[in-house]
Parts: C-alpha cells; sequence; structure tokens
C-alpha cells in the first residue's frame, strides 16, 4: 500500500484519500490561467469523442443487460448525451471539495468490479474521517491547477483507489489491469478537451 509523499504544494485530494493501492496520474499543459481552465472543467464535454463514450459506456453494458430492454435504451440515450462533471455527479460520484481555481475533488466508493458497481458513496465527511465499509473500494478523482510563470497552467488528473480489506483487494486488482488502459486514454483525453474550451473561450 502507498502513501501520499511530500508535496510543495497542499492538496486537497490528500485529506480524502493519502493512501491507496493503485493511482493514475495524467497532466497537461494550457495557455490559459487558471481560472479560464476552471470554469472550463464545467463547461467541457468530457466524453465528447466516440471511442470515450463506448469506453465508458462498455462499463456500464452488463448493469444494463440485467435490467433488459430499458436499461440498453437507458444507456443508449447516455452515450449519446453529453458527459461533463454533473453527468459524474448523477451517475453516483459525490464532490468531495473545491478550492476554486485550484482543485476540485470526486468520490465513489462500492464494488467497481460488479456490473452495477454497488455505489454506497458516502458524504464528504465519512471519506476523510472514517475508513470504506468492509469489501468496497474507495475511489477519488481531482483535477488540480497550477499557475506556470509564463502564464500557462499546468491541468493535472489524479485517481486514487483503496481497497477496504484483502477481500476487496482480491476482486478490484484484476479488474483494475483490466480496464487501466482505457482509463488513461479517457482521462488524456478529457484533459486535451478541457485545454481546447479553455483556450478558446474570449479573454
Amino acid at each position: 500500500m502507498n502513501t501520499a509523499r511530500p508535496r510543495t504544494i497542499r492538496v486537497l485530494i490528500d485529506d480524502y484519500l493519502p493512501r491507496w493501492d493503485v493511482r493514475e496520474r495524467h497532466h497537461i499543459r494550457v495557455a490559459a490561467s487558471p481560472e479560464k481552465v476552471y470554469a472550463a472543467l464545467g463547461e467541457t464535454d468530457l466524453g465528447g469523442a466516440l471511442f470515450v463514450r463506448l469506453l465508458l459506456g462498455a462499463r456500464s453494458l452488463a448493469g444494463a443487460l440485467m435490467k433488459g430492454r430499458a436499461g440498453v435504451r437507458s444507456l443508449a440515450g447516455r452515450v449519446r448525451a453529453p458527459i461533463t462533471l454533473s453527468t459524474f455527479e448523477a451517475r453516483g460520484f459525490r464532490r468531495l471539495a473545491e478550492h476554486r481555481p485550484r482543485e476540485l475533488v470526486i468520490g465513489l466508493e462500492g464494488r467497481f468490479w460488479r456490473p452495477d458497481g454497488d455505489l454506497r458513496t458516502p458524504l464528504a465527511e465519512s471519506f476523510a474521517n472514517a475508513p470504506p465499509a468492509a469489501g468496497t473500494a474507495r475511489a477519488v478523482w481531482n483535477f488540480a491547477l497550477t499557475s506556470l510563470p509564463d502564464g500557462t497552467t499546468e491541468l493535472t488528473t489524479e485517481t486514487r483507489v483503496l481497497c477496504a480489506d484483502d477481500a476487496a483487494r482480491r476482486r478490484f486488482l484484476p479488474y483494475w489491469l483490466l480496464i487501466r488502459p482505457g482509463s488513461g486514454l479517457v482521462r488524456r483525453y478529457m484533459l486535451r478537451a478541457v485545454r481546447r474550451t479553455a483556450e478558446q473561450r474570449p479573454p
């Protein structure tokens, strides 16, 4: 199990998941101020590319099939609709903390390896002060912005997942190995999409 390493700048994600079993981090430089980039986070269609929609849809396919035709129709509608941060919140993520225009943290808890995800996301206070429920995994995802001397912004997204116990770890880690390549592709696309939105915003 890993623990947070010392940082020059404190980040909010450390308050909610200072330890983790898996971690993924990506970053990009954006030719815009942190204020513009932060505003773009809420406006951008993070699933504008077909491959992103297909990857995110594939994650929900088994659960949709379990619900029959109604589930498949619902999934088809979700695949066609824009995907924003509000979309993730509507699907079970919880906004944990926000420091405009420096960082946004959202979280999720459940049994992600199951077809329906078995989501049971607690309140933000429980994320910070209580361990995940037995048999579950807890995921925290952030967007962090750093102003650079040349007037650009470094936009970073980091995902951390902590399993509650060995039983959850045995189920989650094979699932993570399966989805990690697609997860990385999706997050890199999201960063590029936010960059396009931010750089196109008027002064």
